[in-house]
Formats: C-alpha cells, structure tokens, sequence
C-alpha cells in the first residue's frame, strides 16, 4: 500500500487556502490514486486520479446540520489506515463468488473550537473506483441531530458526455437523456405527463448513478451504496466549472435527515474504467453493503413467473372488479366482466406456468379497492386480505400447490405507506396461511404520511423495514416505485428485485422506450441491483385487441429474448400472454431454458446507449447463454467463444435477427439456427435495427 504523511503549507491555486495536512492512499493494483487534503481553514478535500489523470478535482467534503455546518474548523485528531482481500459467497447473483479488495483511510476529524465536535471520513481504494463516508462517533454535542444537506462535491475535469434522468424526489421512471453535463436540463421532466407522482425541484439536477464518458476515454460514475435510514442522492450541476454538489431528497419541513450518533451515511461512490464493461465489471457496491442479515437463507429462491399483468397494461382487461375507477362502483354489485383477476384466469395461468417449468404467478388486481384509488391521495383503500368475489384464495393456493407452482402476492399500497405498515403483519400472516411465497409491492401516486417523498429518509427507512419484516415471514419481495437499489440485496438477499426505473410498461400505454433504452440501463440503475423490467413481449405490435392502439414495443422479438441475459434479475418475468408465447413456442424456449441465477457472468462488449454482449454460465452446470442488443442502429459483431471451457463441444441455438427484422417495420420476423462450437471458435451476429440476438450453449455430453 501506497501511503505517506505530508506535514507542510502549499499554495494550491484550486484552493483558497493553503493546504496543510495530506494524505494519498493508492488501490491495491496502485493504479487509483485518492488524495484527502485539510487546508488552514480547517476544510476537507478529496482528490482521485486514474493512471496520474485526474477524475476528480480537489472537492469538498461536509454537510450542512439545522444550526450550523461541518465543513471547516477541523484538525487532524489520528490518521489509520486498513487492507482487505477477501471473496463472499452471495446468495444469488451475477457470480458464484464475488472479490472484495480495497485499501482503506480513515481520518478522524476533530473542531478546534466550539462544540469540538467529531467526524470521521472514511476512504475505500478499490481498483475500478471509490468509496467513501461520513461517520458521527456518539457524542454528547452531537448525539440527537438533523442534516439539512450535504456539502460533498465530485469536481469533474470537463464537459463529459453523460447518460441522465431529471433529479427528482418521486420518480425513476424517465427515458435516459445523453448531452453533455452542461446541457442537461432536468426542466425536461416537467413535460413527461406519463408519470404520475413527480417533484422538480432545479433545472441544473440530475439523478444518481450518473455515467459519464470523457473526452480522453474514461468512463465514471456518480452513485452511492448501502443507502439506509438516510435520503436518496441527486447532483446539483455547475455548468461552468462542471463540479457536482449533492442535493438530498427532503422531507414536508426541508430537512434531509434526522440522526442518533453513532452513525455512517451512504457510501458515496466513483466508478472508473478504461472501457466501458470495466463499469458494468465492478462489484463495489455491492462490496460497500452490509453482509447477509438472514442467519437461513435456504428457502430464497430465483424464480422466473408469468401472470394476470401485461393484459391489464393493453387493455385487455381490468385490474378493478367493476370495471370503472371513477369511484361509482365501489360496492361491487356488477361486475364489469373485463375483470382480470378471476379464479378461473389463475387456474390458466397456473396451467401455463406448470406446463413450461416455471416457477411462479403473479396476480395483480385480486383484492377490492381498486376502483377508487388512483390519484385520490386517498388514506385506507386495501387491506391486502380481502379478495374480489371472483377470487377464490383458498381454492387457487391448493390448485397451485398440486402444480408445483408458486404464486406471487401483490400489494399495491396506493402510496398509502402508513396503512399499508398498520396492516403489513396481517398481510403476510395472510400470504403465509395461502403458501404465497413472495409479494410485489407497488407505491404508485403520492406518499402518505403527505409531504413525504418516494426517495426521501421516512420511505427509505420503510422499504427496508418491509425487507426485514418479509425475511422474518420467509416471503421474497420485489419492489415497485420504490427508491432505487444501492446494493442493499447483498444485505437481505429475500429483496430480489425492484422497479425504480422505466419498464416495460411504459411501451404498453405511452411512446415508451427507445431502442437504446435497455442499452443504458446496465451502466446507470442497474449498478445498484436487478430490476424487474418484465421482458419477454411476443406481440410487440399492441393492437392484438384494439385495432386502433398504436403503441408498440421498440424491440424486436430477438432483442427481448436477448433482455434476460443482458439485464440481470433473479427474478424474471415472461410478461406476454400465454397465448402468445403458444404461436412462437420455437422462440419461446430460449426464456424457458435461459436461468435466474448465474455461476460466471462475462461482459464481451459493450459502449453506453449502443450495444452490450453479455454472456453467462449457469449455476451449477456448464451452459452458457449470450445476450447481445442494439440501439436503432444495425449492427454486425464478431464474438469470440473463448469464454467457453476449452475441449468441450456445446450446441449453440441462435435465435437472431434476420434481413427482414426491424424493430418498428418487422419486429416479429426472427430466425433460429443451431450448430457445433467450441472455445477456439468465432460467431458472427447481425443485429437489426432495435435488435438483439440471444444463444444458449449447451454442453454436449
């Protein structure tokens, strides 16, 4: 480990006090390089460095309390340094094990005057990238607190190329933006009436991560791990001097935080690579988070499902009983007839799923309430126990269980947190009566307890409460409309997967998704955790039962089978109708065949909002599976198969694009080859317009 002492006064012209104390602590490859700067002011600084190139500027730490600032006024009480290498086995994941390598600094701040009160900064070196937070010893004058912002800056070196969503308190669910830093304008969001509960707050913020490419080639990202009982990060961006400053998510009041010392924030975290896969490669957040908090974990299972879902999105039928949402039905005394979630669809969809080996159903729309919810603001709509009438619990859960097959809850809480925590132990004493054995909970629409938002400090703290209350009840939990994963899984791996970003969905009801959209995901919100996008759509064109829709998936059937390898999950849906997936059953195998849980992931290409190659190998066996998708731009890639263990032969099944696909013009047409490899060989794939193309290599026996 690089590490040394510096005791002297140096004039720094990106100061505007000399600097008397440093420190410089490299990674363990040496290649990454964090200087920790105290000037005569008392102020701290970070720098970091790539290869002696500049990532980050000398930036500021502190944070700004109720009262007062702790930002300046410090000396240096003791200085310590640690190492660590290890490898974790995760529950699930990526990969079977995961390295965890850093040299780490830890520096002990102290007030010189006033209250002298303490802060810690703590420093991880990782050799793709940095961590580092702030740390409150318990003190007496610093023991029951409130934060009102951070101070942190990430100092950048120029006007980088970056992939963006708006800053925003509420919401995740926007198309990815590319400008340069200073031409973002989160003023865009404004304008996206698709999403329903959303707060703007500056034109100049962004969301974090925030991926960026430099002009020299480097690629970074701004996010954060291990966010607990603290508010979401977005960056506030000068556009003059390109430096980013923190902005918390605040509550109804305008406080961020409100703290008990002892106590660690976030980790705030810089991604850096020389390619772009180097990001995509990193495990640092993930490294970043707390070990597994669940002493068994044996009954978490990755699973993929079907379920009444995506024909509620296109119209096919209808998540409320009566068929009316407009609150004149609320008794339920006809019904509508367009009702999805009856027992005899269930007994269907059961049907599909035990047929094709899969693991799970999920139905939404079985509970009363909602017909008078949505946009309402409304206090108690569901208490998760009450079915329709024509949703028979009991029946269904003992139908289920002789098919082997596991049905999946749905909580949607209206955004109503507060009742939905009233009721959250007879919700689950309730799934566990019925052999449910994971919930997808939604926070569609406006928090309550009114004034808090979606990524604010109140609601982190309840995501992970339900985490923890679920892993008590053996239940496996996807989230929806919840604040963005920042590794958090790692710590209870029952949290399999969330939304927080823009799905599927968004195809089915509005101009939905670009082609380049599933391109972004990987380097921007997928670093934090899987999402549960619901690939896997057959019909892409949406007028299968209005011939007047117009919307359409922006994909060709290729590029969603292709979604299962390159945007990972645990728990993966195939989201098109059953009778759909029955008229293409040739394509249809590959997301029968393609598993959740992987022994060796491997990034083989990839460049930000263009294209990514991914392949991985199965737990436990020795098959492989390759994703590859394009933006709108046709593309021809030659894929080195030496991933592939060398003296074994496999039968490679390609199901690709052919000359006549198109995302908008063909997206249906796809071909399906199959042939003898082996390590010491090549493939070439041709991608269409909005394309993909997905593999599976089988090993032969």
């Amino acid at each position: 480990m690089k590490l040394f002492h510096l005791y002297f006064t140096l004039l720094f012209i990106t100061f505007s006090s000399s600097i008397i104390y440093a420190e410089t602590i490299a990674s363990p490859n040496g290649k990454i390089v964090l200087n920790f700067n105290l000037t005569s002011l008392g102020e701290p600084y970070y720098q970091v460095l790539l290869q002696n190139e500049i990532i980050i500027d000398n930036s500021k730490l502190g944070l700004r309390l109720e009262d007062s600032e702790l930002s300046s006024g410090f000396k240096i009480e003791n200085v310590s340094t640690a190492a660590r290498k290890e490898t974790w086995l995760p529950v699930w994941g990526e990969n079977a094990t995961i390295k965890n390598e850093f040299n780490e600094l830890n520096v002990n701040l102290i007030e010189i005057n006033g209250l002298k009160r303490k802060l810690t900064m703590i420093f991880r070196v990782f050799d793709d990238g940095v961590g580092f937070r702030y740390q409150f010893p318990y003190q007496s004058t610093l023991h029951h607190f409130v934060v009102k912002d951070e101070l942190t800056e990430f100092a950048l070196t120029g006007d980088h190329k970056c992939f963006w969503i708006p800053g925003d308190y509420d919401t995740n669910e926007y198309r990815y933006n590319t400008s340069k830093l200073s031409e973002i304008d989160a003023s865009l969001g404004t304008k996206v009436d698709e999403i329903y509960a959303k707060t703007f707050f500056a034109k100049n913020a962004a969301q974090t991560p925030l991926t960026m490419k430099t002009m020299s080639g480097k690629y970074i990202t701004i996010f954060e791990a291990a966010l607990s009982n603290y508010p979401a990060m977005n960056v506030l961006i000068d556009k003059n001097t390109f430096k980013l400053k923190a902005h918390l998510v605040p509550d109804a009041i305008g406080n961020a935080a409100y703290l008990i010392s002892p106590f660690s924030t976030p980790w705030r975290t810089i991604l850096i690579g020389n390619r772009a896969t180097d990001i995509l490669d990193s495990k640092i957040i993930l490294n970043l988070n707390e070990p597994c908090k669940i002493e068994n974990t044996s009954w978490i299972k990755p699973m993929k499902y079907v379920g009444i879902w995506w024909e509620m999105h296109i119209g096919k039928s209808t998540w409320d009983y009566a068929g009316s949402q407009d609150g004149n039905n609320v008794k339920y005394k006809k019904p509508s007839g367009k009702h999805g979630a009856t027992t005899e669809k269930t007994k269907y969809y059961i049907d599909f799923a035990a047929k094709h080996g899969f693991n799970g159903v999920l139905i939404e729309g079985w509970n009363e309430g909602w017909e008078d919810w949505f946009g309402k603001w409304k206090e108690d709509v569901f208490d998760f126990i009450t079915p329709y009438p024509d949703f028979n619990v009991s029946e269904l859960s003992e139908y289920a269980a002789s098919k082997g097959v596991k049905m999946i809850m749905h909580h949607e809480t209206s955004a109503s947190v507060t009742n939905y925590e009233r009721r959250m132990k007879d919700a689950y004493e309730f799934m566990k009566k019925y052999n449910y054995s994971a919930v997808k909970t939604g926070y569609v629409g406006r928090i309550i307890p009114r004034g808090e938002h979606h990524d604010g400090q109140w609601m982190v703290n309840h995501y992970e409460r339900v985490a923890s209350e679920t892993a008590k009840n053996q239940i496996m939990l996807c989230s929806h409309e919840s604040v963005r994963p920042t590794g958090l899984q790692r710590t209870y791996p029952n949290w399999l997967a969330c939304e927080a970003a823009r799905g599927q969905e968004f195809n089915a009801w509005s101009d939905g998704n670009l082609p380049e959209h599933e391109t972004i995901l990987p380097f921007t919100r997928l670093l934090g955790g899987p999402m549960d996008y619901t690939p896997g759509i057959f019909s892409i064109k949406l007028n299968q039962f209005d011939k007047n829709k117009t919307e359409q998936v922006h994909s060709t059937i290729s590029k969603q089978l292709a979604l299962y390898v390159t945007l990972y999950s645990p728990l993966q849906m195939a989201a098109d109708l059953p009778e759909n997936y029955e008229k293409k059953l040739d394509a249809f195998q590959f997301i029968k065949d393609v598993p959740v849980d992987w022994d060796f992931s491997k990034y083989i290409d990839a460049e930000i909002g263009d294209f990514i190659i991914t392949a991985r190998r199965e737990k436990g066996k020795d098959n492989w599976y390759l994703g590859a998708i394009t933006d709108e731009n046709a593309r021809i890639k030659e894929i080195k198969l030496d991933f592939l263990t060398p003296g074994k032969k496999y039968e490679a099944t390609i199901y690709r694009d052919n000359d006549k696909s198109h995302w908008k013009d063909n997206p249906e047409a796809y071909s399906i080859d199959t042939k003898t490899v082996d390590s010491s060989d090549k493939i070439t794939i041709k991608m269409a317009a909005g394309g993909g193309c997905a593999i599976s290599f089988k090993e032969k026996k």
